[in-house]
């Protein structure tokens, strides 16, 4: 099930996309493997991977399908393939997986957000027609990540109720590869950072499926070589380093070859980054020197791809994001599909990473779960230890295949869960001593807190190297004539958490204010673009009498898709950009204010 390398071709690997058009067929009475479906499915028809049904239909019951689902796909191996080890790699299945190989059950995989890998070489016949065969399940519960409910329509349909306020869209939603390996193969390694006397250390560790030698090479972007070393744990150094940054992202090719008596049995080659982050009293720093967060929370979200992962789609937000001048994103509120973080190493973006962990307290609308009535002890049901399972493998899963991005400098562990609890303390405390032993480069963990887990009763900001506020005063809590009082509230909020001391730095990574693209207003109303003007700069006003507040990720980059519902008008409008990235007026203030900031 090893995934963490993402593909790539040489001497040694090959592979081949198998997106296209596969067979796709509902299964809302779960009878399909009773009857066989994993040999062939009686009445499919054709779905697009990547894609999402709910996005690719004119009907309700299909759009808003719960339960299980499939997929098919025939595919051709041909014999000279014998000799390597073969395996299909999912970019992800949302929420879960098994595969099948010409009926043969190879795999399954809990999680819609990160991919997985099934080793398919013992079913498979050479130069002929295979199958594979996947049954999907993207129902909701408490026992994952991320968490909701379900109920039981009149009609006998399932309905998913997510605790989380974006849309359940799930399918095949990634890219799908088949991967020919050697048998002897590289299958991870994790780097580390050093700087010191004008010289960068860099420490590795290979992973792979047997013992061996490894030769690692260092390249500059000129093709030449930096440093070499043939120890397979050991570190290179590097005598004035070129380091990455936002400003000048640059990058290294490191090579790894794996050795056997001498011969190169495989070879894996990437692109890094040389830089460092710490948490310094209230500062963060890059390359030792603070820095300011500036960008956005955001989702994987576009009309008729729904979550679908599309190149396209990524190359036009990082264009966004670089006229306006931001430089960080958090990958709300899940991990994204991996070219999110190639294109960021490229582009000089800073990612603070996040596990799909949201949706952890029992409010349907939790975004209006902003008082303390979130004590709903959701951290003392019998679902726990299921849950904290899940969520633990989750974060492996996440930080192993994302720690050796440049762009990653941080790990967000939870999303708005329930905070005031003892109950959620215990839990969390858990997860993060489990999550710090994993990065090597002990990059900071963090975690959203949802309003209303204020300084006097919040439990799991202890645990965090750096506190991060969802906050929404001035739209579900005083909003409209009543802002007046949301800036009060925001004031004495962020005076409570001065006078604790905590020596930390704070990030807003969600405040916004819905706005329709063609409402405009004078005076100011809820949903008028001057209204969205009007309540960030009470914030930015705000956030200058704090020298501890450390980065501001607005809510949303672009408007996106949710559940519908008396709160929604097609989903949540409070992006800085319409959901098919155009600017609202919002943008043009803060291009100004960010192209000024440090």
């Amino acid at each position: 099930m090893e995934s963490a390398l993402y593909p790539i071709q040489n001497k040694y690997r090959f592979n081949t996309l198998m997106n296209g058009t596969w067979q796709f067929e509902t299964d809302p009475n779960s009878v399909g493997l009773d009857e066989g479906w994993n040999k062939e499915l009686p009445d499919p028809e054709e779905m697009p991977v990547p894609g999402t049904f709910a996005e690719l239909t004119t009907k309700r019951d299909r759009k808003y399908y719960t339960g299980d689902f499939w997929y098919q796909k025939d595919f051709f191996i041909p014999s000279f393939l014998k000799k390597k080890e073969l395996y299909i790699r999912f970019g992800s299945v949302t929420h879960r997986a098994k595969v099948f190989i010409n009926g043969h059950e190879v795999g399954q995989h809990e999680g819609g957000f990160l991919p997985f890998q099934v080793k398919i070489s013992n079913y498979i016949n050479y130069d002929q027609t295979n199958r594979v065969t996947v049954l999907v399940n993207n129902e909701l519960s408490e026992k994952a990540i991320p968490c909701g409910t379900e109920e039981i329509l009149d009609n006998g349909q399932k309905l998913a109720q997510p605790y989380f306020d974006f849309f359940n869209y799930s399918g095949i939603m990634r890219n799908v590869w088949l991967l020919a390996l050697p048998q002897s193969q590289i299958t991870n390694f994790k780097l580390n950072y050093q700087l010191a006397n004008n010289k960068a250390t860099i420490t590795y560790n290979i992973e792979a499926n047997n013992n061996a030698e490894f030769k690692v090479t260092l390249f500059d972007n000129q093709k030449e070589v930096a440093c070499a070393t043939s120890k397979n744990t050991s570190s290179l150094t590097i005598k004035n380093p070129h380091l990455w940054s936002p400003n000048d992202p640059y990058s290294y090719k490191i090579k790894i070859e794996m050795l056997e008596d001498g011969k190169t049995v495989d070879e894996y080659t990437d692109k890094i980054g040389i830089r460092t982050v710490k948490i310094v009293n209230d500062k963060i720093l890059l390359n030792n020197h603070p820095i300011y967060l500036k960008g956005f929370g955001k989702h994987e979200d576009f009309n008729v791809l729904g979550k679908a992962v599309n190149e396209s789609i990524i190359k036009r937000d990082y264009e966004c994001m670089k006229w306006i001048g931001a430089n960080c994103f958090r990958s709300s509120h899940y991990p994204y599909a991996e070219e999110w973080y190639q294109y960021a190493d490229k582009y000089g973006f800073l990612i603070i990473d996040e596990v799909p962990a949201v949706g952890l307290n029992r409010s349907i609308t939790n975004f209006l779960n902003v008082t303390n009535s979130n004590q709903s002890h959701f951290f003392a049901s019998k679902t726990v230890p299921e849950l904290k399972k899940v969520h633990e493998q989750e974060i492996k899963e996440m930080i192993d295949r994302d720690q050796r991005h440049p762009s990653v400098i941080a790990w967000s562990l939870f999303n708005e869960p329930e905070s005031t609890t003892q109950e959620s303390y215990d839990y969390f405390k858990d997860i993060f001593a489990f999550a710090r032993k994993l990065d090597p480069q002990n990059r900071p963990y963090t975690g959203t807190l949802v309003m209303g887990s204020g300084p006097k009763v919040d439990k799991l900001h202890p645990l965090c190297d750096f506190v991060c506020l969802n906050r929404y005063y001035g739209w579900y809590v005083a909003g409209g004539p009543e802002i007046v009082n949301a800036k009060k509230m925001l004031e004495d909020e962020l005076d409570g958490w001065q006078n604790l001391k905590l020596n930390k730095p704070f990030v807003f990574t969600e405040f916004g204010a819905d706005t329709l693209s063609s409402s405009h207003r004078l005076p100011d109303e809820m949903w008028s673009q001057e209204y969205q003007n009007e309540y960030y700069q009470m914030y930015f006003d705000i956030f200058k009498k704090y020298p501890f507040i450390c980065g501001e990720l607005v809510w949303n980059f672009a408007d996106f898709k949710t559940s519908e519902g008396i709160m929604r008008v097609g989903g949540n409008d409070k992006g800085i950009f319409t959901r098919d990235r155009e600017p609202k007026d919002i943008a043009f203030t803060l291009k100004k204010r960010w192209q000024q900031l440090n």
